[in-house]
């Protein structure tokens, strides 16, 4: 099975927060773990943000920033497919960003097939708009077996 994470999800891996075990176990679970290129940029601005708020120390932020560089190359990074991401973003509630991790995701399913991907995202309206394109997508709670996702 091959585990999507959208920047909210990937955040969860760098960083303790609600939800982090079940992203974990999902990323355990996995054979291989996808995201879109754009990622890495929404992770820095996110991690800078939480610095600016006080969520997170500076140390905190630029370790975190550290090690998603370190392991980047270790995930199956998707291209931006424009096209499609604006067809999505038309056809559903989503915001730029948000229309171009879906889009990334269903390539994914293009080339693996439908019962071969699962889809993680902490967004709502990211979330609908997955399960709506058919796409299999991970709650809190779930396992991330490969009986579920596959």
């Amino acid at each position: 099975m091959i585990l999507y994470l959208d920047t909210s999800s990937l955040l969860k891996c760098l960083v303790d927060e609600t939800h982090t075990a079940d992203v974990l176990r999902w990323v355990d679970a996995a054979d291989a773990v996808a995201t879109s290129r754009v990622t890495f940029p929404e992770a820095a601005a996110a991690l800078s943000r939480r610095q600016r708020l006080g969520d997170l120390t500076g140390h905190a932020a630029r370790v975190a920033l550290r090690h998603l560089a370190r392991r980047w190359d270790g995930f199956m990074l998707v291209d931006i497919a424009e096209i499609r991401a604006g067809g999505l973003a038309t056809r559903h509630p989503l915001r730029g960003f948000d229309a171009v991790q879906l889009a990334a995701a269903l390539t994914v399913r293009t080339a693996v097939g439908a019962r071969g991907i699962a889809f993680s995202s902490f967004d709502r309206a990211l979330c609908r708009a997955a399960a709506h394109e058919g796409l299999i997508v991970l709650e809190p709670g779930d396992r991330g077996s490969r009986r579920k996702c596959r």
